[in-house]
C-alpha cells in the first residue's frame, strides 16, 4: 500500500479525530522533527520485507507536536488542533476542533427543527475508545463523544468523521467502529501509556 505524508495525516486524523484529553503532552519542534523522521523510516520499511518484523516507538508528545508544527497542511480544511492521548491498554482519547458551520452547509435540510441549523461555528470535539490492530488491520471501539462538553449521538458524530474523511475513491469516509486497513505494510500498533509501537 502507498505511504506517504498525507496518507499518515488521513490516518491519525481517522484514529485521532476520534480522540483526545485538552491536557496532552508538552509539545516542542524538536519532537515535532522527531515523529517527522518516524513517519519516513516507517515509509521506508513498507517498501522491505524484513526477516523479523520492525519496531518504532512513537510517543504523545512527537504526535502532538507533529500536529502543532507540521501537520496543519496536511489535515482536510476545517480541521484544527488535534490533540491525543495515549491512556494505555489499548485505550486512547483525544479532541479536535472541527467547523460545524461548514458540515451544515452540505447537510441541512432548511427546517426550522434542523439540528444541524442549530449547530455552528468551530468547536471542539472530545472521543474515547479502544484501538484493536492485528495482521495489518484496525478497529477503533468508541466509548463517548462530546461536543463542546455536550454528549453527542453516534449518528451526529457519524456524520462529521464522514465528512472530513471522505476522498474520491472513498466518497463514504470512515465509518465509525469498522474494520481498516493499515497503512504502510503495519502490522500492529499497540497502544501503550504516554507511547504507542508501531509494528511492521
Amino acid at each position: 500500500m502507498r505511504f506517504s505524508l498525507r496518507s499518515a495525516a488521513v490516518t491519525s486524523c481517522t484514529l485521532l479525530v476520534c480522540l483526545a484529553l485538552p491536557q496532552a503532552a508538552n509539545t516542542s519542534r524538536p519532537q515535532a522533527d522527531s515523529f517527522a523522521k518516524k513517519l519516513v523510516i516507517i515509509r521506508q520499511h513498507a517498501e522491505v520485507s524484513p526477516a523479523r518484523p520492525r519496531r518504532t516507538t512513537v510517543t504523545e508528545g512527537e504526535v502532538n507536536s507533529w500536529f502543532i508544527y507540521q501537520a496543519q497542511p496536511l489535515l482536510p480544511v476545517g480541521v484544527k488542533d488535534p490533540k491525543v492521548v495515549a491512556i494505555g491498554a489499548g485505550k486512547l482519547s483525544g479532541v479536535v476542533t472541527v467547523d460545524l458551520e461548514d458540515i451544515g452547509k452540505t447537510r441541512s435540510s432548511g427546517g426550522s427543527l434542523d439540528l444541524w441549523r442549530l449547530l455552528g461555528g468551530k468547536l471542539p470535539i472530545s472521543l474515547s475508545g479502544v484501538l484493536r490492530t492485528k495482521d495489518g488491520r484496525g478497529q477503533f471501539a468508541l466509548e463517548a463523544a462530546d461536543i463542546a462538553g455536550v454528549p453527542v449521538p453516534r449518528v451526529l458524530l457519524q456524520e462529521i468523521v464522514s465528512h472530513y474523511t471522505r476522498t474520491d475513491t472513498d466518497p463514504d469516509g470512515v465509518r465509525l467502529d469498522e474494520p481498516f486497513a493499515l497503512p504502510a505494510n503495519i502490522k500492529q500498533i499497540d497502544v501503550g501509556q504516554g507511547q504507542a509501537l508501531v509494528v511492521q
